[in-house]
């Protein structure tokens, strides 16, 4: 009995503590619309967060539509009413998801002043019963404002503007639980990072939101992540570990290993399901925002792990192309290739690069053709939109298979002392 009562309470143990996984947020055939002012209008945050998205799971089909306009509000702004803003630029497009990004510019950069409060909540209420009356079933991310730098440089008043935008997110938080909604909180994180990136170098901090309103990539990256988070975004991109000794895959998660060796040194190809997120490890700015934050372990954990290999240093090679020197104390721990330059990271920026190639096109279409000239008659418009659609379509498809992970050929090669 004495054994029986001790499995029985260590079988309850084990699954009590066992983590589980949130399921991702998208699925297969989901349109997501982001909906915003000039901080969604810059094409970055989403386009990084499409990017993300297309890397880790590229057999999803999804699309991705931009619907921000400088100025906007929850009433709408220079580019018509919130009902013309949402019966042309939300609806047609029939979004299985929307994110709604509004508050910077409905605080009034002013003093909690609780009119403008008031015409925010209502304003926010009901555009969030139009898109549910018209779009059933839609899931509605609600984002919190992202920052306004009141930590690189003073406060322009006492308590700072951000501390308005945080009641702004506290509200939607609130109305997201109230709602059943998903909240997405893109101003504490950004502001922690960047209270600890002022710490170690001011001035590169200061360029996140240069002008304290709109951010930069740095910050933009952080907005990212957030919004990723809020969606049970997955950490890992691949987790491998083998052993050199016994030349053997103890853990390949993610990814498939085969024609493992151990001749001149270790060697394998290795053909993994998703890309790392792809980083500008070039910019300063970026690498001290991914520094000051948890980005890496939290979203970019591209890990591999060699045990048992004999004591010295090591070159990592994948493709014949040197990406590292390691100790082989360095391999037993873990290394993660997320942060090294690799023949994946650069795929995977290429994928970046045609996401903002349709957000462009895409952009050019609507601002420049659709919204522009929609109070003229001109016989060639209808044609011209539709041809933007065309290539946009085929640079959508250029970025899918630019997202597809290839095989690569990995060599861990003892280096003479």
């Amino acid at each position: 009995m004495h054994y029986a009562r001790l499995l029985g309470v260590s079988a309850l143990t084990l699954v009590t503590v066992l983590p589980v996984r949130a399921e991702f947020y998208l699925k297969d055939g989901d349109t997501v619309l982001f909906y915003g002012d000039s901080i969604t209008d810059q094409r970055i945050y989403t386009a990084m967060t499409e990017a993300y998205i297309l890397t880790r799971f590229p057999d999803l089909r999804l699309r991705f539509i931009n619907s921000g306009v400088p100025g906007d509000r929850v009433t709408g702004g220079a580019a018509g009413a919130i009902d013309v803003r949402l019966r042309r630029d939300v609806l047609p497009y029939r979004p299985t998801v929307v994110t709604i990004m509004l508050g910077m510019n409905d605080g009034g950069y002013s003093p909690f002043d609780p009119e403008l409060f008031q015409t925010y909540s209502k304003g926010y209420e009901s555009i969030i019963g139009t898109l549910r009356k018209v779009l059933p079933g839609v899931r509605i991310t609600l984002i919190q404002p992202s920052p306004y730098d009141d930590v690189t440089r003073p406060p322009r008043f006492e308590g700072g503007y951000n501390s308005v935008l945080i009641r702004y997110g506290e509200y939607l938080r609130e109305l997201a639980k109230r709602e059943k909604l998903n909240p997405a909180d893109l101003n504490t994180d950004v502001v922690a990072a960047l209270r600890i990136a002022n710490d170690k170098d001011p001035t590169t901090a200061q360029t996140f939101i240069p002008d304290r309103v709109h951010p930069a990539v740095a910050a933009d990256l952080l907005m990212a992540g957030a919004l990723l988070k809020s969606w049970n975004a997955p950490a890992i991109v691949t987790a491998v570990e083998l052993d050199a000794r016994a030349v053997s895959v103890g853990r390949s998660e993610n990814t498939t290993i085969r024609d493992l060796r151990n001749a001149v040194g270790l060697s394998w190809t290795q053909l993994d399901r998703s890309l790392p997120m792809p980083i500008d490890w070039s910019d300063a700015a970026v690498k001290l925002a991914v520094q000051s934050s948890d980005l890496m372990s939290t979203l970019d954990d591209e890990r591999l792990r060699v045990r048992n290999l004999q004591a010295g240093k090591y070159t990592l090679r994948i493709d014949g192309e040197t990406v590292g020197t390691f100790t082989s104390a360095q391999m037993e721990v873990g290394i993660n290739l997320a942060e090294l330059a690799t023949p994946m990271s650069r795929q995977a920026a290429k994928v970046l690069m045609l996401t903002y190639n349709h957000n462009e096109i895409h952009f050019a279409r609507w601002r420049l053709v659709q919204f522009a000239l929609e109070k003229y008659t001109l016989k060639r418009k209808q044609a011209a939109v539709e041809a933007l659609d065309r290539l946009e379509q085929e640079v959508v498809e250029a970025q899918r298979a630019a997202a597809r992970p290839r095989a690569h050929r990995y060599e861990l090669i003892a280096v003479s002392e």
